[in-house]
């Protein structure tokens, strides 16, 4: 399929449209469900009443944004409507919730008129904490903006006009400081005088450009005070009319330091480039193509020629997704009446300092691999930059702090950490593998079905449709909790009282009959212990994946899976994984809990399958066997066992991913060290696959690791038995039921 049928394939799969509401509070029990509604809802309507700002204490108000639009402007389509334009909106809603996990309702207005568009925002504005206008056609979009800015005391910004400015502002900021140029110096000519034109120019003088320095060009040439007074030209572009000669673009380029292109493709030539002063500064940025190519322009000269464009394929992509997101996010958490000047010009100034700083790894893996440091191809950061949030909206907030636009004050540096973990790394690890759980639900046998804990967790996973689980347990008293709990669902239920299940106990018999296990006693473990049930029921194919653990001493839950299942053909030892994930980082960290004592052949083992299980969340392996020594410093039997382990995967074609051992934990996660010291090493980059050489310095590890290093940590995963078995710790959550759930659906896909 071409692009197109393929994004209406992804706009029309159920649920249709890229947005839907959810709850952020539970509403499982009846009692959940009279606190949000009927009648504990009252509570908060009478505080409310009593002081209007406490809608944003007992309100999603405080997190969400109106994408209003009349569909009049689409980038690209014109003025095809307001129904038309709703794709558009909801996808705007999804770069807010994506990037700064701001939450959106879009408004498409079905009227041209101004005033009417006005009116309606105003009514609106109990909803939301702010309002971005979107795709409003000029010169009714300035007019919409300034009196809305005026008569609401909430933020009101058109991304159209000034998202392109603020990240174009970002961009001319350190295309100034590499071509060691003085922004009052410079001479800018605009070719566009639409709205986003307009706001740039104005932006720009805010950030120390001089009016008399910008030329602008409409279709009919430069904007000139004699065409002012003899032209229809309207009162927003007279601002920029010039007392100059009249002439066309190329007249108004020539001796130009900077040309800043919101117009049409095509309409630069390389002569025009020539004609510009020393090291050039062209922003091309037309869509979807440039007034002027990347290449053409560079080759025009032989200078220094610093470009940007709107096109993700060239270097410097102005996206407006670099602002917007993190301007409302800064604005919305201090409670902004509006986004003022100094909010914009601070977040220009925070983004052209982000792009001066070292690039994290992610991105540069993320755009090929290819060296990413400042310069003229390196002015404004990547979209895909996870620190984009964690300095923008801090510069946002502190601006309007300042401004007096702020409602409440905040700690600045304690905000910082709030953004991040509002983004949390194990949240978006978790996102992946429950997607894919979703793509193709496998049925989960849950033990210790009569658990509280176990019931939600099947709501959950039957609501969500991560998985369809079946709770073994005494069947009455299940539906009785469930009923008690105000769980509206049927739960699949396996009662070994109360089904025929012989077959599980002379299955269990003819695997453990050799093991001291009689006929009796099989029937005994079947009907009483939920975790022989559940390791048969697998075992005999009537469920793809089994959880068990939350009662029970690891090693007690993890004796009847291994003694029924067991481990895949093509593996003899199993191991406990966890995932831990801190700020910018995703470790894998082996073996946690199984093995006490693991020699080379077992670490091996461990490698590999802990590589495969960090591919479930689309990680690429890098694997270090760890000691005390550092590649042969101390040669011990402790130490010999992960150097051995080391070079038996490095011996074996199957192992396709880097690893290397043994070597010490700060060599395996401190680039530094790994890259200075030992560049001999297999590991080009830091390890994230860590495998520990036993059981108690594993333990210790991840639970220092998860403790003092702040690290979120998901499982034990449960790695190398023949089916998907995962073992629970004690007093696990309903999260991680679920979370550990669904990695066991992906590990059933994979079989």
């Amino acid at each position: 399929m071409g692009l197109d049928e393929d994004a209406l394939e992804y706009h029309r799969i159920d649920p249709p449209g890229k947005l839907e509401i959810s709850t952020t509070k539970p509403t499982n029990t009846q009692r959940d469900l009279s606190l949000a509604y009927s009648p504990g809802v009252a509570a908060p309507c009478l505080e409310i009443d009593e002081d209007e700002s406490e809608a944003f204490q007992y309100t999603a108000k405080g997190n969400l944004v109106g994408v209003l639009s009349n569909g009049s402007a689409v980038l690209g389509l014109g003025d095809i409507g307001a129904q038309a334009s709703k794709p558009v909106m909801e996808g705007k809603g999804v770069l807010f919730k994506r990037f700064a996990d701001i939450d959106v309702f879009d408004i498409e207005l079905d009227d041209a008129d101004p005033e009417k568009i006005i009116e309606a925002a105003k009514m609106m504005e109990p909803t939301f904490g702010g309002i971005n206008l979107e795709d409003i056609k000029a010169p009714g979009c300035f007019v919409i903006e300034e009196r809305l800015r005026e008569e609401m005391d909430i933020p009101v910004f058109h991304d159209d006009q000034h998202g392109t400015a603020i990240i174009s502002g970002a961009a001319l900021l350190n295309a100034a400081d590499i071509a060691d140029k003085e922004i009052e110096d410079m001479k800018i000519v605009f070719s566009g005088a639409g709205a986003s034109a307009l706001a740039t120019a104005k932006f720009y003088v805010s950030l120390g450009a001089k009016p008399e320095n910008i030329i602008m060009c409409d279709s009919s040439g430069i904007i000139t005070e004699a065409r002012a007074t003899a032209d229809d030209i309207n009162e927003y572009k007279r601002e920029f009319a010039r007392n100059v000669p009249e002439g066309d673009l190329s007249d108004a380029m020539e001796g130009a330091d900077v040309f800043v292109g919101l117009s049409v493709a095509g309409i630069v030539s390389q002569d025009m480039v020539r004609s510009m002063a020393e090291d050039p500064i062209i922003f091309a940025m037309a869509n979807p193509d440039p007034e002027i190519g990347y290449a053409e322009a560079k080759e025009a000269r032989d200078d220094t020629v610093i470009m940007a464009t709107g096109r993700s394929d060239y270097p410097n992509q102005v996206n407006n997704v670099l602002g917007f997101p993190f301007i409302f996010r800064g604005a919305l958490d201090v409670r902004a009446t509006e986004i003022n000047e100094d909010m914009k010009v601070a977040a220009a100034s925070a983004l052209a300092e982000l792009a001066r700083q070292d690039v994290p790894d992610a991105v540069v893996k993320a755009y090929g691999d290819d060296p990413i440091q400042y310069g003229p191809d390196y002015i404004i950061p990547k979209p895909v930059d996870p620190r984009v949030l964690f300095r923008i909206a801090p510069a946002v907030a502190e601006a309007a702090i300042e401004s007096g636009a702020a409602r409440t004050d905040i700690d600045i540096d304690e905000y910082e950490e709030q953004l991040e973990a509002r983004l949390g790394k194990s949240r978006e690890m978790m996102r992946v593998v429950l997607n894919k759980a979703k793509s193709d639900p496998k049925t989960v046998a849950l033990a210790e079905g009569e658990n509280e804990k176990m019931i939600r967790a099947a709501y959950q996973l039957q609501e969500q449709g991560i998985a369809l689980p079946i709770l073994i347990g005494d069947e009455d008293e299940i539906k009785s909790t469930a009923a008690n709990l105000g769980l509206d669902f049927d739960p699949q239920v396996a009662d070994p009282d109360a089904g025929d299940y012989e077959r599980y106990a002379e299955r269990l018999h003819e695997l453990r009959q050799r093991k001291g296990i009689t006929r009796t006693e099989a029937g005994e473990l079947v009907r009483h212990d939920t975790n022989y049930f559940g390791s048969v029921m697998v075992e005999e194919g009537d469920a793809d994946a089994f959880l068990t653990g939350l009662s029970h001493h690891y090693p007690s839950a993890l004796r009847p899976p291994l003694q029924v299942i067991g481990t895949a053909d093509d593996v003899d030892y199993a191991a406990g994984v966890y995932m831990l994930t801190f700020k910018n980082r995703v470790i894998f960290i082996a073996d946690a809990t199984v093995n006490q004592s693991p020699d080379e052949d077992v670490l091996a083992e461990v490698t590999r399958q802990t590589g495969k299980l960090a591919r479930r969340f689309n990680v690429e392996p890098r694997a270090a066997l760890l000691s005390y020594s550092n590649f042969g410093s101390v040669t011990n039997e402790d130490t010999v066992k992960p150097r051995k382990a080391a070079q038996k995967l490095q011996d074996d074609p199957a192992v396709d991913f880097p690893v290397d051992g043994e070597m010490q934990a700060d060599t395996a996660v401190v680039e530094d060290i790994l890259e200075g010291t030992y560049g001999f090493s297999e590991l080009e980059e830091p390890a994230n696959v860590l495998v520990f050489p036993n059981l108690e310095s594993g333990n210790i590890g991840y639970k220092l690791l998860q403790r003092l290093g702040g690290a979120d940590a998901i499982g034990p995963m449960l790695t190398g038995m023949d089916k998907p078995v995962h073992v629970l710790q004690r007093g696990d959550e309903v999260k991680d039921i679920v979370n550990l759930a669904g990695v066991a659906v992906v590990d059933a896909q994979q079989e």
